[in-house]
């Protein structure tokens, strides 16, 4: 079993879902993201709990060389979107979808399946295979 497998299991265990696993490099730390989502909102103390029990496996598996600071948190109400699963679950919210010939489409996500996603903007529907995405997220108008 790979770390992502790990963690993944062990967010399952408490009644959350793994969203992302990232890593970046702020103001001279390496940081290692962990995001989930839990149904009802992810709050603060549950994202305290899966660190707490993530940490150990990261004790045993390190993820990054050197320190690095663990940060498990809710992917936010603008998320990237990355896997067919995070299209699936994000049906019905307003995306901003780029494809490989630079299009952009910004509008509702009315529908998302194992092949492709379609986007209902002020032009009209648009079909996009998940082959032909660049980058994607999701976008609140405030």
């Amino acid at each position: 079993m790979n770390l992502e497998e790990s963690i993944k299991l062990a967010v399952e265990s408490l009644g959350a879902r793994l969203y992302d696993i990232t890593t970046a490099r702020e103001h001279d730390k390496n940081i290692f993201r962990v995001s989930i989502t839990v149904e009802g909102g992810t709050s603060l103390d549950k994202c305290a709990e899966v660190s707490r029990m993530i940490s150990p496996i990261l004790d045993l598996d390190e993820p990054m060389s050197g320190e690095y600071v663990l940060e498990v948190s809710s992917p936010g109400i603008e998320r990237k979107l990355k896997k067919k699963e995070h299209f699936m679950a994000s049906v019905g919210e307003k995306v901003k979808v780029k494809n490989f010939a630079t299009d952009v489409f910004k509008g509702e996500l009315i529908s998302a399946d194992e092949e492709k996603i379609v986007i209902k903007t002020e032009f009209g529907n648009e079909e996009l295979t998940y082959d032909n995405i660049l980058a994607a997220a999701t976008y609140f108008e405030w």
